[in-house]
């Protein structure tokens, strides 16, 4: 294939990649977008019940329908992170096309299920959405490994596909739209269905029935071309009867050293392991527990006026379509030393891993700010809470794909990742106690945020060691050199 068709092919990739991303992928965390429709519609309505308020007047108390909708959020964003480990074993053992069809197939009966659900029927938004979350899990996981068709670039795509899978959070922010515009919301979600034909048409034509190497072999190609698939698992025979590989399994560029690869065992017990483990955790737990109570904290601050419960919602969700721009700084910033001349003895590794240093401290940072102002109860602030959710949200995710990258051996990437979201989603359902918690405190969320705000200080640790372990490596450098 000339190298002009090549081009063309890897940029179509990554294009139809990053609209899949930025128009699926992470559609249920604009979860508080769709629960206002579904208020609208009376999902779960028979758990409100009416009490008596203040001057013996009669009040409808909604907090079981909260609680109930908090549920449904909770179970499908522990899916989502948990499913990574069984994605993760399921993509680099089967490879691409398993993984994809698999992810379709989930995604489009989540959709169908929502369509067909109805307030009758409200206990079906837990399969539905917990499948909407696995499904667009797995659209990610297959389209990150673009990123090494673009090797200097590597991290920034990776973390702009991270962005563009925040982003489509916004998806429900234009189903809420349509339906306040007429459209019903199980039009809305039977042409989502129908989008399969797109995500199938992607999976035959423009990615690889394996999966794309790192470093990139010369003259690779994939994907179904005039009829015929470059399949990995066969192999064309040669007149003199030799077997010779498929374009999918051309050798790796000679001047690429062949290193001895960590064993999976060895990275998953690793301390990179272990405290990005608990960088992701901490943060994630902070950010679930926002999206999941970010509706119930508006009727508190607003003091249950719909039409400005309405206008923050919004904006949050027009915020959450700016992560496909916020998440590409963070590449950026891991790519920054690519092309220029290394310290002397210093492996293109211990590079990347420097690089990664300011990164993880950017992101636990923000993370801060963004729980101080929203463990503060002043309506206004939440604008500034919004922006620096988005912003901190694009950064963990597209961070933590991208050290796991660079930190460990490629073979192990997608068990790695399902192994560090599997464990942190364990860790997010701390998240349901801490509704509870709330609802024990009469609804008033303060001494939550701020216990959390303070268990976000932990996140601290990683890029610290890190730091400290690349100034160790360049202590030993100097002193071999002498």
């Amino acid at each position: 294939m000339p190298g002009n068709t090549l081009r063309v092919q890897h940029c179509l990739t990554f294009a139809t990649g990053l609209v899949e991303c930025l128009c699926f992928a992470g559609a249920v965390f604009g979860w508080a977008s769709l629960v206002f429709v579904l208020k609208t519609e009376g999902y779960f309505s028979s758990l409100c019940v009416n009490t008596t308020g203040v001057n013996a007047t009669q009040v409808l108390d909604c907090s079981g329908q909260d609680e109930q909708f908090s549920l449904v959020f909770t179970i499908a964003s522990f899916m989502n992170n948990f499913s990574s480990l069984p994605n993760g074993f399921l993509f680099d053992r089967f490879g691409t096309r398993v993984a994809r069809l698999f992810g379709i197939f989930l995604y489009t009966m989540g959709t169908v299920m929502v369509a067909f659900a109805v307030p009758a029927l409200s206990n079906m938004l837990f399969p539905a959405l917990s499948l909407l979350a696995v499904g667009g899990l797995l659209f990610l996981i297959t389209n990150m490994q673009v990123g090494n068709l673009f090797g200097s670039r590597r991290s920034t795509i990776i973390t702009l596909y991270n962005g563009a899978f925040d982003s489509s959070s916004a998806l429900f922010l234009i189903i809420k739209l349509l339906h306040e515009a007429g459209v019903s919301l199980r039009a809305s979600f039977l042409f989502l269905s129908s989008c399969a034909a797109i995500h199938l048409f992607r999976t035959f034509f423009l990615l690889p029935r394996d999966s794309i190497p790192y470093p990139l072999p010369d003259h690779y190609t994939y994907g179904i071309t005039c009829g015929q698939s470059d399949s990995p698992s066969s192999e064309q025979v040669t007149a003199n009867g030799d077997a010779k590989v498929t374009t999918e399994e051309t050798p790796l560029k000679k001047d690429v050293p062949v290193t001895q690869e960590k064993s999976f065992r060895e990275c998953f017990l690793s301390r990179f392991f272990l405290w990005h483990l608990l960088w992701l955790s901490v943060m994630q737990l902070r950010h679930y527990l926002f999206i999941g109570t970010l509706n119930p904290m508006l009727q508190r601050l607003t003091a249950g006026e719909p039409s400005l419960v309405s206008q923050y919602i919004n904006a949050f969700a027009i915020t959450q379509m700016c992560g496909v721009f916020c998440a590409p700084w963070n590449g950026l910033i891991m790519d920054r030393h690519k092309g220029k001349p290394r310290a002397a003895g210093e492996s293109e590794r211990e590079s990347d891993l420097r690089a990664s240093v300011l990164s993880l401290f950017l992101t636990a940072l923000q993370c801060v700010l963004f729980s101080v102002c929203a463990s503060t109860p002043f309506l206004p602030l939440q604008y500034l809470t919004f922006i620096l959710q988005v912003i901190n949200r694009s950064f963990l995710y597209g961070g933590n794909a991208a050290f796991i990258s660079v930190a460990f051996p490629s073979c192990h990437f997608g068990k790695l990742y399902g192994m560090i979201m599997a464990l942190s989603a364990v860790f997010s359902l701390l998240q349901y106690p801490c509704f509870a918690l709330v609802k024990a405190l009469d609804g008033d969320p303060l001494y939550v945020n701020v216990g959390l705000t303070v268990l976000s200080l932990l996140a601290f640790i990683h890029p610290l060691s890190m730091y400290l372990h690349c100034r160790r490596l360049a202590s030993q450098r100097n002193e071999s050199a002498r």
